[in-house]
């Protein structure tokens, strides 16, 4: 069946070095998506996940502009970002690893997550949810998000591994389920 991420309750965040020192963080706003549960057996689920990459907030106006421009994202000309699943593996308890092809920036690269999914229950509207927590690091460069300087004693202004966290929150409404 197919269930919707629930967009209202489901964050997805990311962290990168700045100056070789400290993290920044920011979040997307703007995400949707569909998943065929199979509660059963979750390694035979798949999804896709589509992200609006101009709803990036890092809580500073002019750097969200500059991640916007053709110097990193180029929204523009690629207003999204997708992952799709190809195989998920289970590996103990509530674990799985999670095979997917991102495209970010027009380019589509293989990526694995973890995921944890938690129990199945019936919300008070009589829909059924479950939420997923998936986490993951990427190399923005193998996407084509190579803007950067080099500074004193060879750092880069902006780190190249970009770690990804995403709490969601899937629901199979009511009038599907019954």
């Amino acid at each position: 069946m197919t269930w919707a991420i629930d967009s209202s309750h489901t964050t997805l965040e990311f962290s990168v070095r700045h100056l070789g020192l400290a993290t920044v963080k920011g979040v997307f706003h703007r995400l949707s998506g569909e998943i065929e549960v199979d509660e059963q057996d979750l390694s035979r689920s798949s999804g896709r996940v589509e992200v609006e990459v101009a709803s990036i907030d890092t809580r500073d106006e002019k750097r969200d502009g500059h991640l916007r421009s053709a110097d990193f994202f180029d929204t523009e000309k690629f207003p999204t970002a997708t992952f799709v699943t190809r195989r998920i593996t289970a590996r103990q308890g509530n674990r799985y690893d999670v095979e997917g092809d991102l495209t970010l920036h027009g380019v589509t690269r293989p990526v694995t997550l973890e995921a944890e999914v938690s129990e199945f229950i019936v919300d008070p509207w009589g829909n059924r949810r479950a939420a997923v927590a998936v986490s993951g690091e990427i190399d923005r460069t193998q996407f084509g998000l190579t803007w950067n300087q080099v500074l004193e004693a060879g750092r880069l202004m902006v780190g190249e591994k970009v770690k990804v966290h995403a709490d969601a929150e899937v629901v199979l409404p009511a009038t599907v389920s019954a």
